[in-house]
């Protein structure tokens, strides 16, 4: 009954708006945009190209840190989870899908799966195409490990920390959340890859271009805000109609079971015999005779009125007739 109260109460309070702060791809967006695609190809180029961000990969893989500091391998085979794009979108879909019901608007989850769609089809592609192999399969020192099969470049638990938590500072409807929820972001994005870089599971360039590739997903979702808006609107109209339609839809009563024969003439003569031993009698007006008890008339003494035998003498009484 409790629970019933508080969704009773937050379904009385006024609607919050979702889309008065939506944001546009304005210049400052731009140029941040600029900015990571040119990082972005610049660290594809210094693998392909350049030795020193390959010789650096092998340095930091040779040196081991889950070897340097084995007292942190435990906490990070669990905080690393928090790139992990399974948990991380059920959690984070739990959240919009509370701002969505709240707020009267598919947005917030429409937004995820926006993101994460471009995410599966802009990283898995570059990741399949390259075929990297991660440090733990490599097989040359100082080789890019280039189109062998692989698929760790770039990192994608990185990129999906950063889209994953970072559509919660994009959704944000106020300064201050968005600020903090930046603050959120940003810790799980780089802590996420300096895990994966400690756990030898990917490169350095690895998580270099998959922060890159987080952010040029979260930098390009104002261009994708039409279609989003086309997307809530029709989901909100298609609810709406089959609401209506769920109402109009008569409810089936079930057919009242048929009375057997035997307990129809049971009840017929039954009536009939109550018919028959109590007849109805008219209504009489009551009488207004002054009811008599065994001890005497209940009608209260009045002082002014003679009895009867007032006045009146002794009964004659009848002599025997002389002889």
């Amino acid at each position: 009954m409790r629970t019933e109260r508080i969704f009773a109460r937050l379904e009385q309070e006024p609607e919050r708006p979702s889309n008065r702060d939506v944001p546009r791809m304005s210049r400052h967006r731009m140029v941040l945009f600029g900015a990571a695609v040119l990082f972005y190809l610049a660290n594809v180029a210094a693998v392909f190209v350049s030795d020193h961000l390959v010789r650096l990969d092998w340095q930091v893989m040779l040196f081991r840190p889950y070897k340097q500091w084995p007292d942190l391998h435990a906490f990070l085979d669990y905080f690393v989870v928090m790139g992990q794009r399974g948990p991380t979108a059920v959690l984070v879909a739990a959240w919009l899908g509370w701002r969505s019901w709240r707020q009267r608007t598919m947005r917030p989850l429409l937004a995820l799966g926006v993101g994460l769609l471009l995410l599966n089809i802009t990283v898995g592609a570059v990741k399949y195409g390259l075929g990297r192999l991660g440090p733990h399969y490599a097989t040359t020192v100082g080789s890019a490990e280039m189109f062998a099969g692989g698929d760790i470049f770039p990192s994608g638990h990185t990129a999906n920390a950063v889209v994953t938590w970072g559509i919660l500072a994009y959704l944000a409807t106020t300064p201050r959340a968005r600020r903090v929820l930046s603050v959120v972001a940003a810790v799980f994005a780089l802590g996420v890859g300096a895990t994966t870089v400690y756990l030898g599971t990917h490169w350095v360039s690895d998580v270099l271009l998959g922060w890159a590739a987080g952010l040029l997903v979260l930098l390009a979702l104002p261009w994708f805000e039409p279609v989003i808006a086309r997307a809530d609107a029709w989901i909100i109209a298609a609810k709406a109609r089959l609401g209506r339609r769920r109402r109009l839809v008569p409810v089936p009563v079930a057919p009242a079971a048929a009375t057997p024969p035997a307990l129809v003439a049971q009840r017929a003569a039954r009536n009939a015999d109550t018919r028959l031993h109590h007849p109805p009698r008219p209504h009489t007006v009551r009488s207004e005779r002054t009811p008599v008890t065994p001890t005497g008339s209940r009608r209260p003494p009045h002082l002014d009125r003679t009895p009867r035998t007032a006045g009146m003498g002794p009964a004659p009484q009848r002599g025997r007739s002389g002889g």
